[in-house]
């Protein structure tokens, strides 16, 4: 009986102590907990969330998939085998049997061979159908510097396929196959895309047939510095995805649900090379304006705002100078004398908000939005200076500072000198096959902004051997965009030489 009394004792005990427990956790630590997050209010980012528009359910990938996959094409090109000079690129060591035997008896055996040939190349890539007369959009890394394009489509049918322009800068290009009633893709709206947004990435990834991938929009307005392998003015404000992209992907669709074209695959982010997590794409916007310039003029007529900024946005000692909270927008570093923005009011110090009325956070985002006007069009700005918001209104112009469209010439055109080709008696002289003569340089052309001076002969383009002006056209357009190493002699003299060019000026 003793024993079943101490029991219920413990029982009570226990219970009391269970009840107090809990009663004071409520009162002297529930209020704390519940002031964090009240649960019937919902954040400001929350508003319209759960409206009734929302339509429940999974979402449907099959539609759009029917739709864009007979308009994405598998693009292959085709590199013709070349011969280039001193394929290491290095300074050719003096034989010390020269004097004895002759320069070149012993001059591979010191040097390795002068001259070897590059085998012919072959790759493969992705591009979109934006017309039914056949007119395709992809990438310029996929196409440049082939000699044949081919294109694919999933159907199997073949085709022949020339470069109607390529521009360097946003890493597009435009070809042109003979034909009507192509299948293509409706022109999306990127500046309506958003984050958390599914998308499908339509392409022909490591050879294989038409591929359809899945993803959401994880980004907007990315510059990732990539385009500058092949421009010095690169316009990057990419679409990053995680859709999974891969090599051959390039240049195909990044599209909605609704099977609309909002941007062209271009890039991916990865360790090695393959999928690792994020895939890139140029915005529609974008493309819409490339190609159309592409088609309509050859060349694309670019426009630019006329200001300086820090890709890293502004510094901590900029705000101090400044007297800058923080504060959205584009920080104008420099706003030089005979541009869009000098002329229009603006200055160093400004902070750039608006472009057209389009609110910009980041120099891509206002890349992006200028990169859709061309020359002597005319746009406002909005602006904050010392806290207080301006509008500019100014007229865009082109980079010589003018606002006349640009005329598509070709790279010989734009070399802007009188060429003739090397005579065999010269070229024997110096033990060349062949080479290309500078006769005159005009003032305004490529080879004025450099040291080379008339009468010099260019012998190699990159390596490549120049035997004659058919060579070099070949050659500079093959590196068109980027800067290039020139090889040559001056009939005369005993030395060779070498000079930079940039052909993305």
């Amino acid at each position: 009986m003793m024993k079943l009394k101490n029991l219920l004792l413990i029982v009570l005990i226990s219970s009391a102590t269970a009840f107090l427990s809990v009663w004071s956790y409520n009162n002297w630590f529930g209020h704390e907990t519940s002031s964090i997050q009240d649960g019937g209010k919902l954040p400001v980012n929350y508003a319209g969330f759960f409206d009734n528009n929302r339509v429940p359910g999974a979402v449907d990938f099959t539609a759009a998939s029917v739709a864009a996959t007979p308009a994405v094409v598998h693009i292959k090109t085709k590199t013709k085998a070349r011969q280039v000079t001193n394929p290491n690129n290095l300074p050719r060591r003096r034989s010390p049997f020269s004097d004895l035997f002759g320069d070149d008896m012993f001059d591979e055996f010191f040097n390795g061979p002068s001259t070897r040939v590059i085998p012919e190349q072959r790759a493969s890539g992705s591009g979109v159908f934006v017309s039914d007369d056949g007119y395709i959009v992809t990438n310029n890394h996929v196409i440049d510097g082939a000699d044949e394009i081919n294109i694919t489509l999933s159907n199997k049918r073949s085709y022949k396929a020339t470069l109607v322009g390529a521009d360097p800068s946003s890493d597009l290009a435009v070809l042109k196959v003979e034909g009507k009633n192509f299948p293509y893709l409706v022109y999306g709206n990127s500046d309506e895309v958003k984050l958390g947004q599914w998308v499908l990435a339509v392409g022909y990834p490591l050879t294989l047939d038409v591929t359809v991938t899945a993803g959401i929009i994880s980004a907007k307005a990315r510059s990732i510095g990539i385009n500058r392998r092949q421009s010095n003015s690169p316009i990057e404000s990419f679409l990053q995805t995680d859709a999974a992209v891969n090599p051959g992907n390039s240049g195909g669709a990044l599209i909605n649900t609704d099977g609309h074209l909002i941007g062209i695959n271009s890039a991916i982010a990865s360790p090695t090379g393959s999928y690792a997590g994020y895939s890139y794409a140029i915005p529609v916007n974008i493309v819409k304006k490339i190609v159309n310039d592409l088609v309509k003029f050859g060349t694309v007529q670019r426009a630019f705002l006329g200001i300086e900024y820090s890709a890293e946005g502004i510094s901590e000692e900029q705000k101090k100078e400044y007297g800058i909270r923080d504060t959205e927008g584009v920080f104008v570093s420099d706003a030089p004398a005979g541009g869009s923005a000098s002329a229009a009011g603006i200055k160093k110090g400004d902070f750039v908000t608006k472009v057209n009325g389009v609110r910009v956070t980041s120099g891509p985002e206002m890349v992006e939005q200028v990169t859709r006007y061309k020359p002597g069009d005319k746009i406002t700005v909005t602006f904050l200076r010392n806290g207080k918001e301006m509008t500019a209104n100014l007229t865009l112009k082109n980079r010589a500072g003018n606002t006349n469209l640009v005329k598509t010439e070709t790279v010989l055109e734009k070399l802007g000198a009188e060429l003739a080709e090397l005579d065999k008696k010269t070229a024997a002289a110096y033990d060349v096959p062949g080479g290309v003569v500078i006769k005159k340089i005009n003032e305004g052309g490529l080879l004025s902004r450099t040291k080379i001076q008339e009468g010099y002969a260019i012998t190699s383009v990159n390596g490549v051997l120049i035997k004659n002006i058919d060579d070099l056209r070949v050659a500079l357009e093959r590196f068109k965009g980027s800067t290039v190493k020139l090889e040559g002699v001056y009939p005369g003299y005993e030395s060779s030489y070498g000079y930079q060019l940039n052909l993305s000026e």
